[in-house]
């Protein structure tokens, strides 16, 4: 058969008719397969939905226990039968719980791959690479400028700032689910083991990481007197870096971890004193890597610098096509807007000590 007739991007996203199933779509569904719990991949209102258990965990604290009809945990390894197609999950290496999929049928294989980093990440399972005849890659940072380099030593600048400027909080922009956690267990590697103080946003998945693995000292801000954030690493969404919130804090450094923070004009106009370059998602060269080791002789390539991974494929051989899906890659933005709701509903009047 030939691939589009096993996967095929439709208005809703990605849809097996043989399965009768579809991947990470945008819309409701009868049954979704999410790869993992950001929200631009897992939307709640579907009538079903088949994810590892950390992602159905990290779905209901997102949008409440009725996220979906029904639900199904799927481990790693783990292969189900839908229809007369088979599918198993695999490590993708971007988030706690976060898969790529594995579609099958009449011998042909195609991985839709969600998002992914294969790169060391404590705080989830390595990425895993899968055999497949074609590969679904996402192309977030599929540009030749986005090379992220060491993570480890971006979060020694933080340490190292932190020490050059003791009396100055550190307010650190990280997105919710998967990046704020790495970066906590990131800075207790480094050897940084005073509190770390969280954003009301931030506490209820970081309270799931924690129960999970060990990420030290970790304290809400509505808690902390003005004194006791001296000094202090302070986590907050993005967003949160440019609203009245940060009021509350004496002459605070802003910092922001993300893969755009490459773009030194990006972080310019955020108004972000020290940018810190780490990314859950491949840059270019780890792109590079991946899809020669899928084996996979076709390649599509959804939400990101898609034209220019496409033109490198053809040159080694390999055929390729944008799949020119829409509304994927914006976790930024759904992120910002989360926040912001948090910010104009939750936050206490300034001076509370919250």
């Amino acid at each position: 058969m030939r691939p589009d007739e096993l996967l095929c991007p439709t208005p809703a996203g990605l849809c097996c008719p043989s399965g009768n199933f579809f991947v990470d779509p945008r819309r409701a569904v009868e049954t979704a397969l999410i790869t993992h719990a950001h929200s631009d991949h897992a939307r709640p209102g579907h009538g079903a939905v088949l994810a590892t258990r950390e992602t159905l965990d990290l779905m209901r604290l997102r949008y409440g226990e009725n996220f979906a009809g029904r639900t199904q945990a799927v481990a790693y390894g783990e292969t189900l039968t839908i229809g007369d197609v088979r599918v198993c999950f695999f490590p993708s290496g971007h988030v706690l719980g976060a898969a790529q999929i594995l579609v099958e049928k009449a011998g042909l294989r195609i991985v839709a791959s969600g998002d992914y980093k294969d790169v060391p990440d404590p705080t989830c399972t390595p990425f895993e690479p899968v055999r497949c005849h074609v590969f679904i890659t996402e192309a977030t940072f599929g540009l030749p400028v986005f090379r992220h380099g060491d993570a480890a030593a971006e979060v020694q600048k933080l340490v190292h700032s932190q020490n050059l400027f003791p009396e100055r909080t550190h307010l650190v922009g990280a997105y919710t689910l998967g990046k704020a956690q790495r970066l906590i267990a990131m800075l207790r590697a480094a050897g940084h083991d005073a509190p770390i103080f969280l954003h009301g946003a931030m506490e209820a998945i970081t309270g799931y990481y924690a129960g999970k693995m060990d990420l030290g000292d970790l304290r809400p801000v509505r808690d902390a007197t003005k004194a006791d954030l001296v000094g202090a690493i302070v986590l907050c969404p993005p967003s949160a870096l440019g609203d009245r919130w940060t009021r509350r804090f004496s002459d605070p450094i802003a910092c922001f971890a993300s893969g755009w923070m490459r773009i030194r004009a990006r972080a310019r106009q955020r108004g972000i004193e020290l940018p810190l370059v780490i990314s859950d998602h491949c840059d270019w060269d780890g792109l590079l890597r991946v899809i020669p080791a899928t084996g996979a002789s076709e390649v599509w390539v959804t939400h990101g610098a898609e034209e220019a991974l496409v033109h490198w494929c053809g040159t080694k051989g390999l055929r390729a096509k944008p799949l020119h899906l829409v509304g994927y890659g914006e976790e930024e933005e759904i992120e910002v807007l989360a926040a912001s709701t948090e910010a104009a509903t939750n936050t206490p009047a300034e001076g509370s000590g919250a």
